[in-house]
Parts: structure tokens; C-alpha cells; sequence
């Protein structure tokens, strides 16, 4: 089982002038630590408009900062939104691959369609149609970092002629593909469309066993792929602060974990939203520091090797630690890292080649299978010219007098001022 760090950039009221800047410098020297310490992911979110809970509006600024302090992490995006409402198709082909140049190759590309009304209202994504938006915008995305050229399309969501979408990425056809899951029916989806589960749920162990089950079975009979790659994989999340004292660990990280999944609901289920007005921290503080959230990574030395050993045997690929929430110091947060590090990680890094192996043995058929049904990419021989050509050739040759040439380089000077 490998591990990973994850980051919302999560900062309750109230601010002032450099917490902002903090927030972000401290992250970045978390992830520097991170890679020297062996640890095998950084992942980071998009979310935009949701104060307090996640100012991660740009991951693919701070992943790519990310890249030039650190040389072996694999740098995720956890996720990238994928309705084109969002994000143009072709833009996040050509961050993407840009990311994984710059990161000699460590990317991995995570995607989602989003859930908080605050941002689908926000950028005019319709909610009842965002998962076929996510579903087309994924498909071509992948086509596009594949395809030289990439042979255009007409859908619902958005449509463009063809184009060579260059930078292309150093894994190819693309960086590994995964989708962000909160209940079984997405995992599930996850595994027939043969892309790595982001599972954002708080679940136990024993209830990951019937999640990781249900995924691989899936992935072995349905599996249709979306991208021009498979890539089976499950990865959970967990609460964490390790410490030698269960009692400290408790201290310093169960409040944080408990205001991100307070926060979480708030946005995403229970709360009604002033933004720029509403003190989320505050509303925590009132109500909500009795939530109950799973604390598998949260305790000493022992604890925390115990539950990663319970999900480890049930299969799962990765679990991800939420490290950084509410007000959780970042000396604690780097304290915890290098004693997981030093103390729990070893024994698993010792285990992994043998379970990856045994899994790559009994996944190789179904693999072989998936990628017979990958989506076809129509090629274009010979490649045509841009429809726009003629027109604009044609409006080149008109002949014109001198005092229509300075005019119109007069109005051009006139619009650049």
C-alpha cells in the first residue's frame, strides 16, 4: 500500500494580511518534506468560492511549484473539474501535459463534476446534466493529449474543430486517469470505466473491503474505458496526526479533521452560504465539534499502524492522509510526517512490490481486455484545412486603396490604447 498527503489550502476565519501567503508557503514546504520522506503522492484539489473549506482555485499553479522543490512524489490532481463550464476540454489537455513536462513525468490526473451549488451556479454548469458533462469532457480531454491532430467534435457540452493540442505529456497516452468518488455507485463507475477511485468518503475498514471488492469484480467484467488508458486503482482518505502520545495526536488533529468534515457539509449538504459574510469557523465552534469523523490516521505510533494495516488488508491501493485542516499547525503537521516516515511507513514500503505484483498477475487478462475496447481515435488522412482558410484568404486578396489601409490601422492603434 502506497500513501499519499492531500490538500484542500483549508483557512477558518478570521484572517489577516500574510495567513493566505502562510497557508500556501507551509504547504509547499510540506510537500518538499514529503518527497524526501518517501511518501508516494501530494494531491490537490479545484474548488472554487468555498471560503474557509478550500482555497485551492488554482492547483495547477501550486503542482506545478510543487514540481520544481521536489524530484520523485507523484504530483495529483485531486481533481481536476471536468464540465467545461469549468474548464475548457482543451485547456486541461494542455495543463495537464505542460504539468507532466515540467514534473519529468509524475502526474496524475484526477477528475470530478463538481456538487456544491455555490460553484456550479457560480460558473452556469447545469446540475442536473453535470455528469455527462464530466463524461464527454473527460473522453475528448484524453483524446486530445493522445491525438496528433486531434480530430475535432461536435456534443452537447462543447464542440471545436480540429486541432493539434500541444504540449503532449511524457506518459503516454496520457498521465494515469481517476475520478473522484463519494458513495459505492460512483466507485463502481469508477470500475467500468476503468479509472483509478478517488474515494473522498470517511468509511471504516471494514466497510472498504465491500468498496474494494465490488471495484476490482467491476473492473473485471464491465470495464469500458473512457480514456486511452486503464488505470485500476483505489485510494482512500483518512484523517492524520501521529504522535507518541495518543492524547497529543488527539490535540493537535482531531479538531481539523472534525472542522473539514463539518465544512464539507456545510457546503455540500446542510448549509445555506452568504459568501464573504458567513464564519463557517464560527458556526463550527457553535455546533459542530461533536461530529463524528473516522480517525484511522489520528493517534500514536501503534494506532495509526494498526488501522493502515486493517486497510491494507483489504485491499486498498493508497490511502491519503488530510493532514491540513482547520487550524492545524504546520510544525505538528511536519512533526507527524517524519514519525509516520520513520516508524509506520518502512514496514508497508516493505510489502508493496509483493501485493502490487500478485494484483498486476490478476488483473493482466482483464487489463488486456479493457484496452481492446478503448475508444477509437478517428484519423484524419489527409488532414483538411481549417474550415476558416478560404474565408479568411479570400478577405486577404480584396483589393484595397491606401486610405482604407490607414483607417484601418488607425482603428487598431485606437482599440490597443
Amino acid at each position: 500500500m502506497q500513501f499519499g498527503i492531500f490538500y484542500e489550502h483549508q483557512i477558518p476565519r478570521p484572517w489577516k494580511d500574510g495567513d493566505e501567503l502562510k497557508l500556501f508557503q507551509d504547504a509547499l514546504d510540506q510537500v518538499e518534506l514529503a518527497d524526501r520522506l518517501g511518501i508516494d503522492y501530494a494531491w490537490e484539489v479545484e474548488h472554487h468560492f468555498l471560503e474557509e473549506y478550500s482555497h485551492s482555485s488554482a492547483p495547477e499553479v501550486f503542482l506545478a511549484a510543487c514540481s520544481q522543490r521536489t524530484r520523485n512524489i507523484r504530483l495529483g490532481h485531486g481533481i481536476t473539474l471536468m464540465p467545461p463550464g469549468y474548464n475548457h476540454p482543451a485547456r486541461v489537455a494542455e495543463r495537464i501535459a505542460t504539468l507532466d513536462l515540467v514534473s519529468n513525468g509524475r502526474v496524475e490526473w484526477g477528475t470530478g463534476e463538481s456538487s456544491a451549488r455555490i460553484e456550479l451556479e457560480g460558473y452556469r454548469v447545469d446540475v442536473m446534466k453535470k455528469r455527462e458533462a464530466w463524461q464527454e469532457a473527460v473522453r475528448e480531454c484524453a483524446k486530445m493529449m493522445a491525438a496528433s491532430p486531434y480530430p475535432g467534435f461536435q456534443g452537447e457540452f462543447f464542440s471545436m474543430p480540429h486541432r493539434n493540442v500541444v504540449p503532449k505529456p511524457v506518459q503516454r497516452p496520457h498521465p494515469p486517469l481517476w475520478v473522484a468518488c463519494s458513495n459505492r455507485s460512483t466507485i463502481r463507475l469508477a470500475a467500468q470505466l476503468g479509472i483509478g477511485a478517488l474515494t473522498f468518503a470517511f468509511i471504516d475498514p471494514s466497510e472498504a473491503k465491500y468498496w474494494v471488492e465490488e471495484y476490482y469484480e467491476t473492473f473485471e467484467k464491465e470495464c469500458q474505458p473512457i480514456g486511452q488508458a486503464v488505470n485500476p486503482n483505489v485510494a482512500m482518505v483518512t484523517g492524520f496526526m501521529c504522535h507518541e502520545d495518543s492524547n497529543t495526536a488527539l490535540q493537535r488533529g482531531l479538531e481539523g479533521f472534525q472542522f473539514f468534515g463539518y465544512a464539507l457539509a456545510h457546503y455540500y449538504i446542510t448549509g445555506t452560504h452568504v459568501p464573504g459574510r458567513f464564519d463557517v469557523w464560527e458556526d463550527f465552534k457553535k455546533k459542530g465539534n461533536q461530529i463524528f469523523a473516522p480517525t484511522g490516521g489520528i493517534g500514536n505510533v501503534q494506532e495509526v499502524r494498526e488501522n493502515l494495516e486493517k486497510f491494507e488488508a483489504m485491499g486498498v491501493d493508497q490511502v491519503i492522509f488530510i493532514q491540513q485542516g482547520g487550524n492545524n499547525r504546520h510544525e505538528h503537521i511536519c512533526e507527524s510526517l517524519e514519525l509516520f516516515a520513520s516508524r509506520i511507513m518502512p514496514d508497508f514500503k516493505a510489502r508493496h512490490a509483493a501485493h502490487a505484483q500478485k494484483k498486476a498477475e490478476r488483473l493482466a487478462p482483464a487489463i488486456a481486455r479493457a484496452m481492446e475496447k478503448v475508444p477509437a481515435i478517428a484519423q484524419l488522412d489527409p488532414v483538411p484545412p481549417l474550415d476558416s482558410y478560404p474565408v479568411m484568404l479570400q478577405k486577404m486578396h480584396q483589393p484595397v486603396d491606401e486610405n482604407t489601409i490607414g483607417k484601418r490601422l488607425e482603428s487598431t492603434v485606437g482599440q490597443a490604447r
